[in-house]
Order: C-alpha cells, then structure tokens, then sequence
C-alpha cells in the first residue's frame, strides 16, 4: 500500500513563507551587524567614553520598544537600524578598553571568532535538525532576567568574580537563545523578520561581550 501523499497547496505556502521568513531575517541581520561594527568603529576612531549602565539601558529599551511599536511598517527598519548602530556606539569603548592592554588584539579577535563560529553552528543545527526548542521560552526568560540583576550587583558592588560568573551564565543563555530563536522561525512561533533580527542581534551582542570579557580575564589583561 502507497502511503505517501503529495505536499499540499497550504504546506508548500506554509513552507515557501518560513523559508522567506528566514531569508529576510539574516539578510537584515547581516546587515544591522555590519552598521553595528560600522558604528562600533567610529566610537573606536573618535575615542568616545561609555555612556554608562543608566544612558545605555534607557537607550536600548527605549529603542527596543520603538522597534516593537513600528515593526509592522517601513519606519520599523530605520528603527532596527537605530537600535543596533546605537548598541555599536556603546560597544566601541568596551572594544578600545581591550585593544589598549597588551594582548588585547588577540583577545577581540579570539572573541570574534568563538562568536561566529558559535552562531553559526548552532543556527545551522537548528535549521536542519528543524527541533523544535519553544519548550526552552520559559526557562531561559527567567535565567536572563537571573543573570541581568546579578550582572547589575557585580557592576554596583564592584564583585568582578561575580561579573565573570555571569559572563558566563551570558554565553549559556545567549547559546540558547539563539536556538530558540531560530526554531521559533521554522516553526511559527515567529513571524515578523524585524523582531526575528532583533533578538538574534541581543543574542549575538550579548555572546560577544560575554566571551570578550571571559578571554579578557583568562588571558591576565582584564
């Protein structure tokens, strides 16, 4: 007995949609990440100070939600691009403060390198293993928000064995992030490829600054 069935006129939609989904959310990624190092290097070049925890969190969030407010309009894409060339401005000085110590060089690059290859990797599991990873939502909101007010006490009481523990609980949840994240594209748990970009892009940032300050510390220039 043939059991097999043709693909339907709604799966091959349903499919040609997540496929287009996930097109337009890493290109626009690709780019937002390009602008970001572009405006991380122009914070480099004039040699800007850090705004500062209070400057950067009103900025983020308040862009963050604006982006929210506009994804489903044209203004929504200046607004991606605002958020991320905004986070590069705050990214430049972290960056500068590595470059100026003896191995710094190395360890920016070491953490560039781990960054993508870590994104890369665990996209392209996602992709074509095609798992469904929506049960780890509510186990990863909690840790995030864990790690976000310990990385806030280490910063206010100065505990820089504190900051590197949550560096790395950072490149944990930041990993599975981005599994997440990815599943929820294949599997329609998201649908909009302005905010699909947006949380990759949190994800990646936080990857990155986490694994800078980690290979900063092990390395003996931090």
């Amino acid at each position: 007995m043939n059991t097999y069935q043709q693909p339907t006129v709604q799966t091959i939609g349903s499919t040609t949609s997540t496929n287009k989904l996930i097109k337009n959310t890493y290109m626009l990624l690709s780019m937002t990440l390009l602008f970001s190092a572009a405006m991380a290097g122009v914070s480099i070049a004039l040699n800007l100070p850090h705004p500062g925890i209070i400057i950067t969190l009103v900025g983020y969030l308040g862009l963050l939600f604006l982006t929210y407010k506009l994804k489903n309009s044209a203004w929504g894409l200046l607004s991606v691009f605002g958020l991320t060339g905004f986070m590069g401005i705050t990214l430049g000085p972290i960056i500068s403060h590595y470059l100026s110590l003896p191995n710094g060089g190395q360890v920016v690059m070491s953490a560039m390198g781990a960054t993508g290859a870590l994104f890369l990797g665990l996209s392209a599991y996602a992709l074509t293993t095609r798992k469904d990873f929506s049960f780890m939502g509510g186990f990863l909101f909690v840790g995030v928000m864990v790690a976000f007010l310990a990385g806030l006490g280490a910063i206010f009481f100065e505990m820089p064995m504190l900051a590197l523990a949550v560096s790395g609980m950072f490149v944990l949840l930041a990993s599975g992030l981005i599994l997440f994240e990815t599943s929820q594209l294949i599997h329609g748990g998201e649908t909009n490829y302005i905010i699909a970009t947006v949380s990759l892009y949190v994800s990646i940032y936080n990857l990155f600054a986490s694994l800078l300050h980690i290979f900063g510390a092990t390395s003996g220039d931090d």
